[in-house]
């Protein structure tokens, strides 16, 4: 079988690379998307952050789409299913993910409040004992989103000795012991006392701009905010003024409304604003999980089984699946 490993990031290049290796009686060919697609033949596609769209799904040979990780809002699944090709996602619970992400929320969460760039640059110039910092330790946090991620942050914060709060959609399904579940009917309620908030949220067409002006101005004057999830849960606009105002301590973004994102914009200008391209996801653990996931998942579709993970069912599927 023809793999395309379509993406607009030349770094995925060595990743599809092993991916060939790994499945040694298939083709994999990366795929710079625009310049270089081409879909002749193909039967599945891998995607790494780049869209896929109906001038993929509607070539005839493709029966088969699989993501890199646990987002698939880069995919038109609708589109996929009208037309009878099968989606999947990666769960971040079984590739090492939500491990490696909800470590990375962490990293930011405590640069901020221990003021790290500020202590870089007082040790450049000779500044001791500055800048004073913020434990965690006895504060209130606020996991939005308690999925498989969002799960694992909440428990790592309370390692920390920090009291957790989550939201979440289906606040019946509960969360991590000794953390109070929220619907998101009350995430301003939920908001209201943290001293720190983590994006862990699923994005989705229901919940863009969820933390819109409102939400920041319903938490504590001066809170920590970190995203891990996607950056069209809060607009650039809107955490810019937050932050000039003293609304907002500080920001964590490892996602962004547009990626890759113009390093010059003014909100990444601001001192208070850390910023990371992308790479919460990105490490040993998880890539080697991902990429096994993603070989079997491959493999049994060319042999006409079902997939793990699969996200949609097409009425009239291209290829069946037993």
């Amino acid at each position: 079988m023809r793999i395309a490993f379509l993406s607009q990031n030349p770094e995925y290049r060595a990743f599809a690379e092993r991916l060939g290796q790994r499945l040694p009686s298939h083709e994999v060919r990366f795929q710079r998307v625009p310049a270089e697609l081409d879909l002749d033949g193909v039967g599945a596609v891998m995607a790494a952050g780049c869209r896929v769209g109906r001038e993929v799904l509607e070539r005839p040979s493709v029966g088969f789409v699989q993501t890199i990780g646990t987002g698939y809002e880069n995919v038109d699944v609708a589109a996929a299913s009208a037309l009878g090709v099968w989606v999947a996602n990666l769960r971040a619970n079984v590739t090492g993910n939500a491990e490696s992400v909800a470590e990375h929320a962490l990293l930011l969460l405590l640069a901020l409040a221990r003021r790290l760039r500020e202590a870089e640059a007082s040790l450049a110039q000779g500044r001791w004992a500055h800048p004073v910092g913020m434990s965690l330790f006895g504060k209130r946090a606020c996991v939005v989103g308690l999925g498989d991620i969002g799960a694992l942050i909440a428990v790592r914060l309370q390692a920390l000795g920090m009291r957790v709060v989550g939201v979440r959609s289906h606040p019946e399904k509960g969360g991590p012991e000794g953390v109070q579940v929220f619907g998101t009917d009350r995430l301003h309620d939920a908001l209201r006392e943290a001293d720190c908030v983590v994006l862990a949220a699923r994005a989705d067409a229901h919940n863009q701009n969820l933390l819109d002006a409102p939400a920041l101005a319903a938490m504590k004057r001066g809170a920590l905010l970190v995203n891990i999830a996607r950056g069209s849960l809060v607009k650039p606009e809107t955490l810019e003024a937050a932050v000039r105002s003293g609304q907002l301590g500080g920001v964590g973004l490892d996602v962004f409304w547009e990626e890759p994102v113009d390093p010059r914009h003014p909100l990444l200008q601001l001192p208070q604003v850390l910023g990371t391209p992308h790479v919460a996801g990105l490490t040993d653990v998880n890539l080697a999980g991902s990429l096994e996931r993603a070989a079997r998942n491959l493999e049994a579709f060319a042999a006409g089984r079902r997939p793990e993970f699969l996200v949609n069912t097409p009425a009239t599927p291209r290829a069946a699946l037993g």
